[in-house]
Order: structure tokens, then C-alpha cells, then sequence
């Protein structure tokens, strides 16, 4: 199966998104014992669309930026290096407890010690995210787009966010843009508005081309069934995964491609690492591996943005989820949030078990 994607694109991929700051202790210390941390500029969004900006595809970001900020210019500086192109408006900070940008504050975890990640998201510009401020117009009609990729995570950060993501579903739809939708549920997102945004995320659910998430997130985000109770390891649990995702397809019969990561933690640096992808009548089941992780926030993400890559290059659909998990794994050996693959045959040599030195 191929995905037919709109040609004579300017951009492969679009992400909508809020951009902040993670703050990391150096080698693996608990934050709380730290001195010394790392600044980067990270979103979940853009995790995802860097593997098809360092691979060389066209990405665009549209986002919102704290006008004069030295830390907007700080993200500003980062996508460009990421090659990708943004678009957004600049917002005045107003007094001192005005906007600024998200910080997670997050240390990698050691051994049996987990991660532990403390989010300050206080006056969130990306909260401000609005259809009016984009001209969906000329973004997917002029410039085009064959893919945008959704976040529940910015389609549940705000009232006026959920607005902007329903625009650009609305939008994408209209012409002729493949949508991606990882659900990302979030229940503090959640709170107080279950009613309102489950009916938001089912209209775009039933839109999108390509569905993302766990078993929580379609429970939580839908209602639907999760995997049947039963078994042990997460080989046991593949056959609960299949029956959830076909009552996810019953749901929403106008997507093609639905996708699942499996994990299971044997320490903070030993994962168990596999995936589950239907698409049409075909199921593609990467079994779970054993991966050496130095950090696994972005890991997820960098999954997603290997398959979104495999279906850009127009692959074989056997090979969209080997070479996420691949990129997912890959993300998980770097201190950033997101994987920057040098090359195509860099991922693949990780999908094929192949440690040794390149000279």
C-alpha cells in the first residue's frame, strides 16, 4: 500500500506547535542534587519532523514567539539549525508575569533511578495559538503541504489551540494534505473540559489519514476498549494491542494507518523496544528488542517521525515502522529530545543491529 500524497509540494511536512526549553542536569544526576544543566530548545512536534529535516525534506513550523525574548531567539537559532522554516507571530511579554516560553525541567534518569520531569508551562505563549494569526490559504493551497502532523498535546494546551488545530484539519482537508494525529493525552490538559474536547479530537480523528497513540490515549481521548487483560511482557500483550486497534478503525474507517510503541523498562538504560502498525488490512509488527538508552524522552516521537518519513519517500509500508523504530531508538542515544540522523543508511544500520565503527 502507498499513501497518495499531494505533489508539487513546497513542504513534506507541517507542524503546528509550542515551542520551549528543556533544562537537564549534566550526566544523569537527579536535578534536585545539580549544579550544572544544559539549555535546549525542544517540542514534541518538532521531534518529530526533525528526522525529515535532517534527511533533507522541507519542514515548517508554526508557532508562536515572546517578542524581544533572548529564549525565542535562543529557538529561533535551533530550528534553523534543525533546517526547518517557521512561521508565527511575535507576542509582547506584557509585565514580568506575562508570556514566556515553556520549560520542562527534566534529568535523565540512572540505573534504577527513572527520570523525573517537572513541566512549567505558566504563561505559555504557545497558548496563544491562533488560526486568525496564519494564512491557512496560502500556506496549504499556494506554498502546499503534503503532510501536517497533529499533536493532542497543543490541541488540548487552550481553547484557543484546540481552535487553531480544528482550523488546520479543516484546512489540510480541504486541500488535499494528508493528516497525522498522535493523540498525546494529557489529563491535566483535560481537566474540566472532557466533554468539549473529546468532541473536538473526534472531529479531527475522523479526518486524519494516520492515528497515533497508546492504549490510554484512545480509552481516555475516545472511550474506546483498551487491550483485553492477560499475559505477561509486551509479546503477550501484541493480540490486546490488534483488537484495539481494530475497534479504533471501526471508529474512525477514514484512516488508513494506525500505530502503537511498545516498551517495556528493564532499568532507566535497558528498554525493551518494539511497535505495532496497521495499515489497510495489513498488520506490521515489530517485535520487541533490546535498546541501550542514554535518555528516552523524544523516543516516541522520534518513532513517529521515521514512519512519517518512510511514507514522504514513498516506501514499501513493511519498512515505515522498521525504520521509526530505528529512528525511536535512535532519539533515545541523544541528550537532545529529538534524533539528528546523519543519513539514511545510519538508521538502518541501527534497524540492523549494526554497532561497528564507520571509518
Amino acid at each position: 500500500m502507498h499513501i497518495e500524497l499531494k505533489q508539487n509540494c513546497k513542504y513534506a511536512m507541517l507542524v503546528p506547535t509550542s515551542m520551549g526549553t528543556r533544562i537537564t542536569p549534566e550526566n544523569g544526576q537527579p536535578v534536585h542534587s545539580s549544579d550544572k544543566f544544559t539549555l535546549y530548545a525542544t517540542s514534541a512536534e518538532t521531534n518529530v519532523a526533525s528526522i525529515s529535516s535532517y534527511l533533507g525534506l522541507p519542514v515548517k513550523v508554526l508557532t508562536t514567539f515572546v517578542k524581544s525574548s533572548p529564549i525565542a531567539q535562543f529557538i529561533k537559532s535551533n530550528l534553523k539549525a534543525r533546517h526547518m522554516d517557521y512561521e508565527g507571530p511575535e507576542v509582547e511579554q506584557g509585565d514580568p508575569w506575562g508570556y514566556r516560553h515553556q520549560i520542562n525541567i527534566a534529568d535523565s534518569g540512572y540505573g534504577s533511578r527513572g527520570p523525573r520531569v517537572f513541566n512549567d508551562r505558566a504563561g505559555e505563549v504557545g497558548r496563544t495559538l491562533n488560526a486568525k494569526d496564519f494564512d491557512l490559504e496560502r500556506i496549504f493551497s499556494e506554498e502546499g503541504v503534503q503532510i501536517v502532523h497533529l499533536s493532542g498535546l497543543i490541541a488540548a494546551l487552550s481553547p484557543e489551540t484546540t481552535q487553531f488545530c480544528l482550523g488546520i484539519a479543516r484546512a489540510a482537508k480541504k486541500y488535499g494534505t494528508k493528516i497525522s494525529f498522535d493523540l498525546n493525552h494529557r489529563a491535566s490538559f483535560w481537566k474540566g473540559r472532557e466533554e468539549q474536547l473529546r468532541k473536538d479530537f473526534t472531529e479531527i480523528a475522523s479526518v486524519s489519514d494516520i492515528l497515533i497513540g497508546n492504549e490510554e490515549d484512545f480509552q481516555l481521548c475516545f472511550g474506546i476498549e483498551g487491550p483485553e487483560a492477560g499475559g505477561e511482557g509486551l509479546k503477550a500483550k501484541i493480540e490486546g494491542f490488534k483488537g484495539l486497534i481494530n475497534r479504533v478503525k471501526e471508529a474512525f474507517p477514514n484512516a488508513s494507518v494506525f500505530a502503537t510503541t511498545l516498551r517495556e523498562v528493564i532499568s532507566v538504560n535497558e528498554h525493551l523496544w518494539g511497535a505495532i502498525m496497521l495499515e489497510g488490512e495489513n498488520w506490521h509488527v515489530v517485535e520487541p528488542r533490546r535498546i541501550t538508552v542514554l535518555d528516552r524522552i523524544g523516543g516516541g516521537d522520534g518513532f513517529v517521525g521515521g514512519m512519517l518519513y518512510g511514507i514522504l519517500k514513498n516506501w514499501d509500508a513493511e519498512k515505515w515502522p522498521q525504520f521509526g523504530w530505528a529512528t525511536g531508538a535512535m532519539a533515545t542515544t541523544f541528550l537532545t529530545d529529538y534524533a539528528q540522523p546523519a543519513d539514511e543508511e545510519q538508521v538502518w544500520s541501527i534497524w540492523g543491529g549494526n554497532a561497528r565503527v564507520k571509518r
